[in-house]
């Protein structure tokens, strides 16, 4: 007679070996996600501008020496105290010449090539005579001038003897001296002067070209000869 119970299925004992999941959690699910952490911020970079921020050049006023050292650069005739003065406000002639005086001061300390001469009742900026041989080979010295020999004897009467006439030009050289006095005149190493003040007799002079093209700062540089050697031979 069959059995009234089901048929036994030879299921596995999976007891300890299988659970329900965990029932979800919704709460969680309905939380938004945490926000990341904030990145620390990058280590200042240092800078490469080579001058401090609290140098404020624009922001400083020139000095009365700068001042000064600019309108000698400015170049053009010799600087006087008077122009100068004229040119800057309460620039005093005094304070003037403080200021070339210091501004030599620093280039001689510096060993610059060039200082603050004196010429023509005013300073001029000149190279030293250590460096005159380039600037004659960037200008020319008194070789490329071509002067002859005559006209170098006409040139050292005039300098000497300032302001001299073609007759005692003449008599000095026993020669007609007229063409080269034109010629040195055209060189722009000599001009036309007076010998003093309401004199018709006409005269000439050296010219700043020739303090200049010689390295003379002014004319008491012009080297000591005696009067049997100053046509320059």
């Amino acid at each position: 007679m069959p059995d009234d119970d089901p048929p036994h299925l030879p299921f596995p004992n999976l007891a300890g070996e299988w659970q329900l999941d965990a029932e979800p959690d919704f709460a969680a699910e309905l939380l938004p996600d945490p926000e990341p952490e904030p990145a620390p911020d990058p280590p200042p970079v240092p800078s490469t501008n080579p001058f401090p921020s609290t140098v404020l050049v624009e922001d400083t006023p020139p000095s009365p020496e700068q001042i000064v050292e600019a309108m000698l650069f400015a170049g053009g005739p010799a600087l006087t105290a008077e122009k100068a003065c004229e040119a800057v406000r309460g620039l005093t002639p005094e304070a003037f010449r403080a200021a070339v005086e210091s501004l030599n001061k620093k280039y001689r300390a510096q060993n610059r090539p060039y200082g603050a001469v004196p010429r023509d009742g005013g300073f001029v900026l000149a190279v030293r005579s250590g460096f005159r041989n380039v600037k004659e080979r960037l200008f020319g010295g008194p070789r490329e001038t071509r002067l002859t020999q005559p006209a170098l004897d006409v040139l050292s009467l005039v300098a000497y003897r300032q302001p001299v006439g073609k007759a005692d030009v003449d008599a000095l050289r026993g020669a007609d001296s007229g063409g080269i006095l034109r010629q040195l005149v055209r060189l722009g190493l000599v001009a036309v002067t007076r010998r003093a003040a309401g004199e018709t007799p006409a005269g000439y002079g050296t010219t700043p070209r020739f303090l200049e093209l010689f390295g003379l700062a002014s004319l008491d540089d012009l080297p000591r000869l005696g009067d049997s050697v100053q046509m320059g031979g």
